[in-house]
């Protein structure tokens, strides 16, 4: 592992400026709601566990349900108009939940028909993300972008959980999601900047789509092996953070102080990861993605065996490092190998396996501790990891696939233009950036 080659200026590309701007507003605005709408909804009158869970798997489930949609669509239109849809459909929907909890007129049915909403808009969002980035960056410089925007929004939510709490408290939990509403409409005034050109039109269905998506997705290897992997990482993960972290806290560290702590430091660790991500420069890049998934079992060990807490959150520090050299070893892999023009399908598929187990890890992780008890509970979930990570190395295709030689070719300048761009738009499609813009989201 060595240091990585000068890379081009990111940081003075337009496109690219605009994409990290709206990811790491939005992503602001999200980390105010996760925190106001559960205290918004546990407010209102008659309100309690039950409600609170409801309106939370009303945002979550259609993500799960509509990943896919996603993919396909993101494919067949211009990435770019779909994010700004997307966003406008998140902010109508954080709008009407503030005006909802600041009149104080929120019935149940209503609340859990904008977080169905919301977590709709999420579900079209994402796949048009990962397959705008090689569009406005050049190969050559995927990692550092990839690097630079997870910098940009693990400090927007790290700032957003900080201010969150201040913010509910002095001003009420409908101002706070109302702040979210507004940080939708700043990501699609910023994304609507891209104007990326529409896509040529399918003559295939939808569903002959989402198969050849499959085809892409399922002929590789290397990709449903570590979906696979990551669907049992992400359950374990899941329950540690989502029941036994905080019961563990509880019972052995003091409480809720010892365990924000803890997670503070993971996303303090986030952090250092996506820098770290944005300079290495590996051969190898999906064995050490996979190898950097190991360190995710050591703090629910530690955890479990009722260890000082200043070594359970050194432990979650090192794998919030971990874990964002993964993400970005992971997603620059996915963007360099799969057809561009097959890019959102694929991250849908991506994403809808590796979160397929996760509302299990907390379903179960509850009657577990109650069963076994809270350690060895959390041991099994780092045995569920280690053991999810060996299978998956005995991939060749993790262990032999190697990233590109970096070169020095035309595409690394600033006034890239990006794949998209040069393809024939429809008539009445937006027209591309200037040749001398910079990438963006």
């Amino acid at each position: 592992m060595t240091a990585a080659p000068a890379a081009p200026p990111l940081l003075r590309d337009r496109r690219f400026l605009l994409l990290a701007a709206a990811r790491t507003i939005s992503v602001l605005g999200n980390a105010f709601a996760r925190v106001a709408l559960a205290f918004a909804v546990l407010a209102l009158p008659g309100a309690g566990p039950g409600r609170l869970s409801l309106v939370l798997a009303c945002q979550a489930l259609p993500m799960l349900l509509f990943i896919l949609v996603g993919g396909v669509i993101a494919d067949r239109m211009s990435r770019s108009r779909l994010m700004v849809l997307s966003d406008v459909i998140g902010a109508a929907a954080y709008a009407g939940l503030a005006a909802m909890i600041l009149t104080g007129y929120a019935p149940l049915w209503a609340l859990c028909a904008l977080a169905v909403l919301a977590g709709t808009a999420t579900a079209l969002f994402l796949p048009a993300l990962e397959g705008v980035v090689p569009l406005i960056v050049p190969e050559s410089a995927l990692q550092r972008a990839n690097g630079i925007l997870r910098i940009g929004t693990n400090s927007a939510t790290l700032l957003g959980l900080a201010l969150s709490g201040v913010t509910v408290a002095f001003v009420g939990a409908g101002w706070a999601l109302a702040w979210n509403a507004v940080s939708f409409v700043a990501s699609a005034v910023l994304v609507n900047g891209l104007r990326l050109a529409r896509r040529p039109r399918a003559a295939s269905s939808g569903w002959a789509d989402l198969r050849d998506g499959w085809y892409e997705f399922s002929s590789r290897q290397w990709l449903w092996v570590v979906v696979a992997q990551y669907a049992l990482v992400v359950a374990a993960i899941n329950a540690m953070v989502g029941v036994l972290g905080p019961l563990a806290a509880n019972d052995h560290l003091g409480g809720a102080r010892a365990w924000s702590l803890i997670v503070a430091a993971q996303a303090l660790g986030m952090l250092a990861g996506a820098g770290i991500a944005t300079r290495i420069r590996v051969r190898r890049p999906l064995l050490v993605a996979v190898l950097a998934t190991f360190p995710f079992a050591a703090p629910m060990i530690l955890l479990g065996a009722h260890a000082p807490i200043w070594s359970i959150a050194a432990a979650m520090f090192c794998s919030g490092v971990a874990n964002d050299i993964f993400g970005v070893l992971w997603v620059t892999t996915i963007q360099r190998e799969v057809p561009e023009e097959a890019l959102s399908r694929v991250s849908a598929y991506d994403l809808f396996g590796s979160l397929a187990f996760a509302p299990l890890g907390l379903l179960v992780a509850g009657p577990a501790a109650a069963r076994f008890g809270t350690g060895p509970a959390l041991a099994g979930c780092a045995a569920l990891v280690v053991v999810a990570t060996g299978a998956a190395l005995l991939s060749p295709q993790i262990r032999s696939l190697r990233a590109p030689r970096p070169a020095n070719t035309a595409d690394t300048a600033p006034g890239y233009a990006g794949k998209e761009d040069a393809a024939p738009a429809d008539a009445g499609a937006q027209p591309a950036a200037d040749p001398g813009a910079s990438p963006s989201p």
